[in-house]
């Protein structure tokens, strides 16, 4: 009986924390909570009927994720379109995945142009916005626009480059979604349909090229440089 309940509550916890995780998750994605805002703790708590420490933990794993900040002695907070890490990020980006799309210019198969192929006609027939999952893009074109990118990667073969690019995916993903919705305008299906081009002709040139620049635009939307920069692509 002892074990038991010993056993019980960490669970119970951890299933706490996970619903809590999620809700602010999706709530940070939705734009629910603003860049720069406040993420209070005692105020989370009371709002999801749950304890501090429950609520505490949910925040310190969204920091680990990038869709929050530590603030030293004031608590919790949506990181800034200004902060620093998104143009950091967007530089490592540019380092290695141009590496990554010659490789796999060079050593893709049949079968890995065929997966190019499927994954951009399902990215291209994905709705990017649906009502109910508020002004960002929907959840499902989020995860088709990866599989697009990884899939493009994936003929270079190397396990160690690609959990890199996964790593760099999923800390970049609030700031995708903010670049979408500052640069309304942005014809992401052309570019992504350069992308395709470019890798299946086997032009590694140009197909980093138009990688460059789609990397570089979805960085500049945090800034003010896309609006001083209108010949730009990205």
């Amino acid at each position: 009986m002892t074990q038991t309940t010993h056993t019980s509550a960490p669970a119970g916890k951890r299933m706490l924390s996970e619903r809590v995780h999620t809700h602010l998750r999706e709530a940070i994605m939705r734009g629910d909570h603003a860049p720069g805002d406040a993420l209070k703790p005692q105020e989370l708590a009371k709002e999801q009927g749950v304890s501090l420490a429950v609520v505490r933990e949910a925040l310190v794993r969204l920091v680990g994720e990038g869709l929050a900040d530590r603030l030293p002695n004031r608590g919790f907070a949506v990181p800034a379109y200004s902060d620093r890490r998104w143009q950091e990020i967007a530089e490592a980006r540019r380092t290695i995945e141009p590496v990554m799309l010659r490789l796999s210019v060079e050593r893709g198969d049949v079968d890995w142009e065929a997966r190019v192929r499927a994954a951009h006609h399902r990215l291209a027939r994905t709705p990017a916005y649906v009502p109910e999952e508020g002004e960002h893009y929907s959840g499902a074109w989020a995860e088709a626009h990866r599989l697009f990118h990884r899939t493009l990667l994936e003929g270079c073969g190397n396990l160690v480059l690609l959990e890199t690019f996964d790593r760099l995916w999923t800390a970049s993903e609030l700031a995708r979604r903010w670049s979408a919705h500052r640069n309304p305008g942005r014809d992401g299906a052309a570019e992504h349909c350069r992308l395709e081009e470019a890798a299946l002709a086997r032009d590694a040139d140009t197909a980093a090229e138009v990688l460059i620049r789609h990397l570089t635009r979805t960085a500049a939307a945090l800034t003010d440089r896309t609006h001083q920069e209108p010949g730009q692509e990205g």
